[in-house]
């Protein structure tokens, strides 16, 4: 972003706030705030200003309509600095209501964060914002907040250890899968989520559709994330030497069957409670062309995708010729071993927002349950490759040595989280072929997108998905000499 060192208006210090914010999109890009609109203020021992910030990049094509996005930042105003909260300061400005303010952001204020609490325990309407609440919890609101570090696109507030609290940073008009699909899940009591509390709705500045800021819902006290706990089983394999993976004593298995029989029961109760579709060979033909577009977009810009990409596109050309119809409805979208949690009380699904670079339509869209099991498929795949790459083996030899035994581990938990979920669901195990065909094109659609990702974030790590799309790629021509 190009400012100068002192600033002195409200959008210029608010850009400058963004520009460091772990959750802004815009990174790298130059931008200009060139809107702040207030939707409400929350009256208390803070005045919390609930703002939605507009910004728009300088990047776009000479001649052509700014590029812009809009982002939510409650703010806790006060008169006097807060030493406390240095590390959340905005900006020290002339509010428009308030007069001569220290703006933080409000997710690290506890007084700030109890109002919103409390928001939600009164069923509030402040202004242009509304506080909605699903029956059946009584909120504790006596209780400190802490925010979650690490997140990127949202900030999440833990209340003790009953509720917890997600902000949507950035807006997108329409109504939030991750509410809307949790909401569903909680009414039906599938026991593989954190349940839904409630959410804070307003009205779209630009458009006049509903908005959705932040969800509230139950706080997994005793949560342990899926991606750390088979990650770990990769290090007690590879602690042992001499033993096969179903021979170590943090063999993952039984954990992958757990999760796979869960992903099922998710899936059966979307597919009960949305709208369901059944895809002819015309929409297999659109989804087939689709992910053909996506791989030669990413060759042209990965040029190891070259070497596997007429293969990859034999699988999809037999995509195009199925002649079963296929189901959609509602899915996670976004899954991976990341989006899991691993409770006492057995493994939940987390974060149905959906693939965060997709726009909000196409994240709302019915898709196949297939997604969702590649997506852990590969995560799999990439818990057990990462940790060789994290790691500093010493020889080739070594090297190749656990990078044997990171493809064991891996085709163990693919094959027993496969198998769990194929019998819950309802098909043969081994899988029909149609549905053998469906899953390597939908797991090569995310590779794909790994490799891109890879290329440019973490070139010494594009051979994990290399390495799939080779496999893939390899089964694809045995199939093709068959034929």
């Amino acid at each position: 972003m190009t400012q100068t060192p002192q600033r002195h208006t409200r959008e210029d210090q608010i850009g400058g706030y963004l520009a460091g914010a772990r959750w802004f999109g815009g990174k790298g890009r130059p931008f200009e705030v060139t809107d702040v609109t207030r939707l409400a203020v929350l009256e208390g021992e803070r005045s919390v200003a609930i703002d939605v910030v507009t910004v728009t990049y300088g990047d776009g094509r000479e001649g052509a309509s700014a590029e812009w996005e809009q982002y939510q930042l409650p703010l806790s105003l006060v008169a006097d600095s807060d030493p406390a909260l240095d590390h959340a300061f905005v900006g020290w400005w002339e509010d428009p209501d308030l007069g001569w303010v220290h703006a933080y952001d409000a997710a690290h204020d506890r007084q700030a964060c109890a109002q919103l609490l409390q928001g939600f325990a009164d069923e509030q309407t402040v202004d242009r914002i509304g506080f909605h609440r699903l029956p059946g919890h009584d909120l504790d609101t006596d209780v400190h907040s802490s925010p979650f570090t690490g997140e990127q696109s949202n900030t999440s507030i833990a209340f003790g250890e009953d509720s917890l609290l997600k902000i949507f940073r950035k807006l997108s008009p329409g109504r939030n899968p991750d509410i809307d699909i949790h909401r569903v899940l909680t009414e039906a009591q599938c026991p593989h989520i954190a349940h839904l509390y409630g959410w804070i709705e307003a009205t779209s500045t630009r458009t006049g559709e509903p908005v959705h800021l932040a969800m509230l819902q139950q706080f997994l006290r005793t949560a342990t994330d899926g991606w750390d706990l088979a990650c770990a089983s990769v290090r007690d394999l590879f602690a042992e030497a001499d033993l096969h993976a179903d021979e170590v004593g943090g063999d993952f298995a039984a954990e992958s069957a757990r999760l796979g029989e869960a992903l099922a029961e998710v899936h059966a109760t979307l597919a009960a409670h949305f709208e369901t579709e059944t895809w002819d060979a015309d929409e297999l033909g659109r989804l087939a062309d689709a992910m053909a577009e996506r791989l030669d977009a990413a060759a042209a810009a990965v040029p190891y995708l070259t070497k596997v990409a007429p293969a990859i596109h034999s699988v999809l050309g037999r995509v195009r010729e199925l002649d079963q119809p296929l189901t959609a409805h509602r899915v996670h979208g976004d899954l991976h071993l990341g989006q899991t949690l691993r409770t006492v009380f057995g493994w939940k699904v987390v974060d149905f927002e959906g693939e965060p670079a997709k726009a909000l339509a196409e994240r709302v869209l019915p898709d196949s349950p297939w997604r969702d099991v590649a997506g852990m498929l590969r995560s799999f795949d990439y818990a057990a490759h990462a940790v060789v790459a994290d790691m500093a083996p010493g020889t080739e030899e070594g090297r190749q040595q656990l990078e044997y035994r990171a493809q064991e581990w891996a085709e163990r938990n693919r094959g027993t989280f496969l198998g769990a979920y194929a019998a819950a669901a309802g098909f043969s195990v081994p899988l029909p072929p149609e549905a053998q065909l469906l899953l390597a094109a939908y797991e090569a659609d995310k590779a794909v997108y790994e490799a891109i990702y890879e290329a440019r974030n973490r070139p010494t790590w594009v051979g994990i998905p290399m390495a799939a799309l080779e496999r893939i790629a390899a089964l694809a021509e045995r199939k093709d000499d068959d034929a």
